[in-house]
């Protein structure tokens, strides 16, 4: 085995992890590929030489330090390839390896009996076609003629499909940077007038904003504020923050900054959508003290409610302003 999918199993508010556990991974190979939200590719190719251990052997020490560091559970697939590696994730259990085997034959076979939705890159809609047609597992789809593939998916589709199904996998593992952003939207269930449902959105996602920096242990410098109108236009606003914060109290004042500059007391909004980017280390930030004894017990009330939260569920503490 040489590629490994590691499924990390991150609760609500802690996706911001996923940039330190891919560094976590790059201490045994440079071939790391992060799939967002919680997902990360690794070639070892070069580790297994490197170690003197297969890729399924690493497998745990990658699991034992992602609980020891972060306090993440996980669960590994290893396959020859990206792809092979991907569709043993999804059935893997934490602690366990779900490994592909490397013949060409037990690929099929182990393949054969996994639902065509198993295979990455089949969509509802492709899956949904081929279940219409009786093609509904994957050893159905390598045995089906290639005309027949073709007519339902098109031809590129049905080449890529039937090699897939038949364990063949021509993919590598493409290292890139984890995106340095994470975002919140609300949507109304109607058109929404009332700038104080407006605001109420923005608070709402800006607290959702802070508490998954503040699980990540990350910080923002900059906030994009995007309003979607009735008639699916937007208006986008970005303002960079006095410091980097994860405080969702600075987060909703520079929301509530740019909302104010839109003047939309008259504008039907379907959905306001906040983008916290440019995202840091914590520890690598500075604060700037302001001697305000009401700041400091605003941010110590708020790690308590970050833990109410975490155990809890993210609705476990709300602004009073949105409990109605």
């Amino acid at each position: 085995m040489t590629v490994l999918c590691v499924r990390f199993r991150l609760a609500h508010g802690r996706e911001g992890l996923l940039p330190a556990l891919v560094g976590l991974v790059e201490e045994f190979t440079p071939v790391v590929e992060a799939l967002v939200p919680d997902r990360v590719l690794a070639d070892l190719g070069g580790a297994e030489r490197y170690f003197g251990r297969d890729a399924v052997e690493i497998a745990p020490v990658i699991r034992v330090r992602a609980l020891a560091r972060y306090g993440v559970d996980c669960a590994v697939g290893a396959g020859p390839g990206p792809m092979l590696a991907r569709v043993a994730s999804r059935s893997a259990r934490p602690g366990a390896v779900r490994v592909v085997p490397e013949e060409p034959g037990a690929r099929a076979e182990f393949l054969a009996g996994l639902p065509v939705g198993a295979l990455p890159g089949v969509g509802a809609a492709t899956a949904r076609t081929l279940c219409e047609y009786g093609l509904d597992t994957l050893g159905r789809v390598a045995a089906a003629p290639p005309s027949t593939l073709q007519r339902l998916v098109g031809a590129r589709a049905a080449r890529e499909l039937r090699d897939g199904a038949r364990g063949i996998d021509r993919g590598r593992v493409v290292p890139n940077a984890v995106a340095r952003s994470v975002g919140a939207e609300r949507a109304f269930g109607v058109d929404e007038l009332d700038p104080g449902r407006h605001r109420g959105a923005l608070l709402s996602a800006a607290g959702e904003l802070g508490f998954r920096l503040r699980g990540g242990g990350q910080v923002c410098p900059n906030l994009t504020l995007t309003v979607r109108y009735a008639d699916r236009s937007t208006t986008t606003r970005c303002r960079t923050l006095a410091e980097p914060t994860a405080h969702s109290a600075a987060l909703t004042r520079a929301a509530y900054g740019m909302y104010e500059t839109l003047g939309l007391q008259r504008a039907r909004v379907r959905a306001v959508a906040l983008r916290a980017e440019g995202l840091t280390p914590a520890e690598h930030a500075s604060h700037q003290l302001t001697f305000d004894p009401v700041d400091e017990k605003v941010r110590r009330i708020e790690e308590v409610a970050d833990r109410v939260r975490a155990k809890f569920g993210p609705r476990a503490v709300i602004p009073g302003t949105l409990a109605a």
